[in-house]
């Protein structure tokens, strides 16, 4: 109950009003306060003040915009940003937003391990674009080691962190990073992903439209690996469903299978896609967090190790995942493959799987 301690305090007596005033909002405070309480117990979900985020590559294309939308995150605490330079411009830009996210700028090797120091969720967007011309094979020679190198600073300085992988080519930087984290001893495939969710975000756009459909309540689950046709849309599978003729539906599968190619050309040698793919970024990230604080239901397509019957021994494998306090709890059920959905699966098994080998050679044989 409300007490006036005015009287014991040597102030001046509260008018009836004002008492009735504070009355009233005491009662409201002590509500919400309940009410918040009542619904962490009962969810496990607002039970932390917030996580410590890191972004390696933050004053890069996808990096910058990434991390001004971890900003305005409320369950960022504090967020790290790393590069090899600019990042002291980055923080100061973003610290002028009104948010309680603490911003703090960690630049070259030497930082790195202060950077990743404790950290809850680690972002890697670092490397360089995708130009005109060039095929993910001549990203994996300047993005492999960029990525293993970063790895290495995650398992001394951070191992228990859930890992989000965006650098490409992820068919094969998610696998150098494991093979990083088993040479270190602390490789947990529950906490290791690839950030797919750029194939769902352009689907649910792209099918929804197709349909006449509200394309932020529309769902494309997207298996598979995240290039070209290792890219698995099931438009078999939409929620809600689809009614759209074969022929819509391979035209939709192929736009989806090379919107990457799509924004590269049309930004004509400047870059590749940025701005999209730092907002599915951000989508991914806060279902971490989300799912991290405890919150129930979470489940987002993920490029992740596996042993589920739809990836047919793939070790790593795009699926919906259920993430939970310690990353994957488990994979959300997908109903069978229509026939055209088979045939693509077999078409890109044998590439995916050399995309696979790949990057675990690579991760084999990295020098520390």
């Amino acid at each position: 109950p409300y007490r006036d301690r005015s009287k014991k305090r040597g102030r001046r007596p509260r008018s009836p009003r004002e008492k009735r005033e504070r009355e009233e909002d005491y009662c409201y405070r002590m509500a919400e306060s309940r009410l918040a309480k009542l619904a962490a117990h009962i969810t496990g979900y607002g039970s932390k003040a917030g996580f410590r985020v890191a972004v390696l590559g933050a004053s890069g294309g996808i990096g910058q915009p990434l991390s001004l939308l971890l900003k305005k995150t409320q369950l960022v605490r504090e967020l790290h940003l790393y590069d090899v330079k600019g990042t002291a411009g980055v923080m100061a830009d973003l610290s002028h937003i009104n948010t309680l996210t603490k911003v703090r700028a960690f630049e070259g090797n030497q930082n790195l391990l202060d950077c990743l120091k404790d950290c809850d969720l680690v972002v890697i967007p670092a490397g360089v674009p995708r130009k005109p011309g060039m095929t993910r094979d001549d990203l994996f020679k300047i993005n492999a080691s960029i990525v293993a190198s970063l790895t290495v600073g995650i398992a001394e300085s951070c191992p228990n962190a859930l890992v989000a992988i965006i650098s490409n080519p992820v068919n094969s930087t998610v696998p150098i990073a494991a093979e990083v984290l088993k040479r270190k001893g602390c490789y947990d495939p529950a906490r290791l992903f690839g950030v797919t969710s750029l194939d769902v975000v352009r689907a649910n756009t792209f099918v929804a439209e197709a349909s006449n459909q509200n394309p932020e309540k529309f769902n494309v689950p997207v298996i598979g690996g995240h290039s070209g046709n290792t890219i698995l849309p099931l438009l078999s599978q939409t929620t809600p469903k689809n009614a759209l003729p074969m022929d819509k539906v391979k035209a939709l599968t192929h736009r989806i299978q090379n919107a990457g190619t799509e924004v590269v050309e049309a930004k004509a040698g400047t870059g590749s896609a940025t701005l999209s793919m730092a907002a599915a970024a951000h989508r991914f990230a806060e279902s971490c967090l989300r799912a991290l604080n405890g919150q129930s239901g979470v489940v987002e397509c993920a490029y992740v190790e596996n042993r589920e019957p739809l990836s047919q021994g793939l070790p790593f494998f795009a699926l919906p995942v259920r993430l939970g306090k310690t990353g994957v709890t488990g994979f959300a059920p997908l109903a069978p493959l229509s026939p055209y959905e088979s045939d693509l699966f077999n078409a890109m098994k044998d590439a995916l799987a050399a995309n696979i080998r790949k990057g675990e050679d690579f991760g084999r044989s990295f020098a520390f």
